[in-house]
């Protein structure tokens, strides 16, 4: 807006005009009293309780390290620490008007990208803001405070709508996993249904197999190379194990991930040699909600690196990556098409051809098997799975023909569900644009009507002026507050 166009009795000033941002004191977590009434605020929000508080609210609090450029408000009294600055808005200025003014600045843009990100106060007072009456400013205040009260129960009811698609796909997985989702279906064809039991039979079979065929293709080469290892032998489930798994239908049965897949690899690769293109690198952040996620923050390596740590079991498309760390379990199946190279902390699943991948991927992430999970895993800062850890853990197979049914009836509903977040997540986003505009209209002097009659901003900010002057600030507050004033 330039200053031909600011509404009847608005002024331009630069916001070190306006406001002094002075800094919190430090109160470390060990000082503070958990059971006192005041707030303490660091650069995110509220940290603690302290029962003697620094500053009188209302109070406007702004982060200066970490959270840099981040907004509060605390209308009680309170204790901001030293990574924050804090703002009296006075008897001259409406605070919550200063403080939906901050938030309209996005502050954090000028946060400094050092290891710790910070916010220098001068850059902030140099910001150029369009000052309004006194009297406008209350009406702007209530205008915004009745929109934002719709717009945060419709934002509410979006985030409940997300919060119970996240029940009903932990529900469904459950039910699918329990034999609930296709108890129908199997009546129907209850006769043409293999047994677990005799498909764990197959699977075995298949493997040594594998196996021998593999060790004499390894003889008639030359023997070049490490020899084929034969399959690594797991011990059976024991009756107390069975005793604290779930019941199954009849012709289910419990198989651990090493005895049922055809390859469970971990991947041995050290620190990448990470480069702008070439093969992607799945690390622990690309896999989530049961897919591998190639955004900005994807990695590659080159086709040497690839074939160096791949050359133990190259990922294939229709493998499965599981993550044992950093988070642990998460699991996405590798599209058809793409070519990928296996980070650290993650393990590779093959299924084989008697397993539907599908099938194997939501059984990873059934409830049941994510308790199973947090059970074996290790660490008291970081919990993880090891290697072993995964070869054992068990899930629940049934026939071939059951389940292709459950996986496609799990995609079916869990795409519907997607679907859905998906359009919860686009109205989330467009509250927030519209939370924007309507602060932008406001500092624009478009949310209110004005009104000849109040006293126009000029006066108001001589008023400001005054009042600061008779009550100056101190050493190098002083002089970036006369600054200012200087530069109006």
């Amino acid at each position: 807006m330039e200053l031909g166009e600011l509404p009847v009795g608005w002024i331009s000033c630069h916001l070190g005009d306006l406001l002094a941002f002075e800094y919190g004191k430090s109160l470390t977590k060990s000082a503070r009293s958990d059971n006192g009434e005041y707030p303490v605020f660091g650069s995110s929000g509220v940290v603690g309780l302290h029962d003697v508080y620094l500053v009188e609210g209302p109070v406007i609090i702004v982060g200066r390290k970490g959270a840099a450029g981040s907004v509060c408000y605390s209308e009680a009294n309170c204790w901001p620490i030293d990574t924050t600055y804090y703002v009296r808005s006075g008897q001259l200025l409406n605070s919550k008007f200063v403080y939906y003014l901050l938030h309209s600045l996005n502050l954090v843009k000028l946060e400094t990208s050092t290891a710790i990100p910070g916010l220098n106060r001068e850059k902030a007072y140099d910001e150029t803001v369009f000052l309004p009456p006194l009297a406008e400013q209350h009406r702007i205040v209530a205008k915004i405070e009745e929109l934002f009260s719709e717009l945060d129960q419709g934002v509410a009811s979006l985030k409940t709508a997300r919060e119970q698609l996240k029940v009903y796909r932990q529900s469904l997985l459950k039910n699918a996993f329990e034999g609930k989702l296709t108890a129908a279906w199997r009546t129907a064809h209850r006769d043409q249904l293999e047994t677990a039991a005799a498909l764990q039979q197959r699977i075995a079979r298949e493997r040594q197999a594998r196996y021998q065929q593999q060790l004499a293709d390894w003889q008639t080469a030359g023997q070049p190379g490490p020899k084929p290892k034969p399959p690594k032998p797991l011990p059976p489930l024991t009756a107390e194990e069975l005793a604290e798994l779930p019941e199954l239908p009849a012709g289910w049965g419990w198989g651990r991930l090493l005895d049922a897949c055809e390859a469970v690899v971990d991947c041995h690769n050290k620190t990448a040699p990470y480069q702008a293109e070439g093969i992607p690198l799945v690390r622990t952040p690309s896999i989530r909600d049961m897919r591998l996620n190639f955004d900005d923050s994807i990695r590659y390596v080159s086709q040497e690196t690839y074939a160096h740590w791949s050359r133990r079991c190259p990922p294939l498309p229709g493998d499965i990556l599981f993550t044992r760390e950093a988070p642990m379990g998460e699991a996405a199946l590798i599209p058809e098409g793409r070519k990928v190279c296996m980070g650290q902390r993650i393990m590779l699943l093959r299924p084989g051809k008697f397993l539907s991948g599908k099938y194997l991927l939501c059984a990873t992430q059934n409830p049941f098997f994510k308790k199973i999970c947090d059970k074996v895993a290790v660490g008291t800062g970081v919990k993880h799975l090891r290697v072993g850890d995964v070869e054992r853990l068990v899930f629940p197979i049934c026939s071939q023909l059951e389940q292709r049914e459950i996986a496609d009836q799990l995609d079916a509903k869990l795409s519907e569900a997607d679907q859905l977040d998906q359009t919860l997540a686009t109205a989330l986003q467009q509250a927030d644009a519209l939370r924007q505009s309507i602060l932008k209209k406001a500092f624009c002097g478009q949310l209110v009507e004005q009104d000849k009659n109040d006293e126009p901003a000029t006066a108001l900010l001589e008023r400001i002026r005054a009042a600061r002057a008779a009550f100056p600030a101190k050493g190098r507050q002083a002089k970036l507050v006369s600054k200012s004033l200087t530069n109006c």
